[in-house]
């Protein structure tokens, strides 16, 4: 227990699955949780879980796309807080479809929130990490389609895709900076999530990154992932706290890969 006691921890989209479970994770182990969101009762929920386990935690509404809205949620912080240690960009989405199917407007959506969300958090996140003098850890969510193409995801890899050498790439500006903040994607495979909810099914046979006609997430785990499970949303909190601790001091620009063997078989 306490393995990051007393940091200050942002994590976006908590409010559910992987989001919510790294919130409560990091709270189990000393840190103050802000949660932010779209889904207001949602958050509340989970603050409200963090607390009754005996955590701190507080809620923000938050568009992840809007420069306004990360702007106002950093400054939150500061004042709630005095700093930030810990931000986990996690708010995701995710849209399947033939890639001459999608539209322009679907594409840029996803973009928005799935790049666009990551830059934001980045940039704005940052200064305050560096005003504590005491650096820090970000944790970009990408994902297993961020490393290998999907027939049916053409979209959704290209900005998961985006997430890693986004990541890599600022991870190099810190170190040259000497600011003592790390930063490191996360590479879920087929978790337990709503995310899956309009792709199970979708795929074909042979498909890379969405198994074939299963129409079970469970089915398509025992046909697709070498360990013939699925994971849950508490495997990849664990792999955050790992890289949100002092255990990690000298990780950075990493890629943290959770998917039971899916990426290498």
């Amino acid at each position: 227990m306490g393995r990051v006691t007393g940091k200050v921890a942002l994590v976006t989209g908590g409010s559910s699955g992987i989001g919510r479970a790294c919130a409560e994770r990091l709270a189990e182990e000393g840190a103050i949780i802000v949660v932010t969101d779209l889904q207001d009762d949602k958050g509340a929920e989970t603050v409200e879980a963090i607390r009754a386990a005996g955590g701190q935690a507080s809620y923000l509404h938050h568009d992840v796309t809007s420069e306004a809205d990360w702007t106002s949620v950093v400054a939150e912080v500061k004042a709630l807080h005095g700093r930030l240690d810990i931000l986990v960009n996690n708010a995701g989405i995710a849209i399947s479809g033939s890639v001459i199917e999608m539209s322009l407007a679907d594409f840029q959506k996803q973009n928005a929130v799935n790049i666009d969300g990551v830059f934001l958090g980045v940039k704005h996140s940052i200064p305050l990490m560096r005003a504590s003098g005491q650096g820090g850890s970000i944790i970009n969510m990408s994902s297993v389609a961020g490393l290998k193409g999907s027939a049916i995801l053409a979209g959704y890899c290209a900005s998961k895709g985006a997430v890693r050498l986004f990541t890599k790439s600022v991870a190099l500006e810190c170190a040259a900076a000497k600011d003592g903040i790390r930063v490191n994607s996360v590479h879920p495979g087929i978790i337990e999530t709503p995310i899956w909810d309009d792709i199970v099914g979708t795929g074909e046979p042979g498909d890379n990154a969405r198994p074939s006609r299963p129409a079970t997430l469970d089915a398509m785990t025992t046909e697709a992932v070498p360990l013939g499970k699925k994971g849950y949303p508490l495997d990849i909190a664990n792999g955050v706290l790992w890289l949100s601790s002092e255990e990690s001091g000298y990780v950075t620009g990493a890629e943290l890969v959770i998917d039971g063997g899916f990426s290498i078989r």
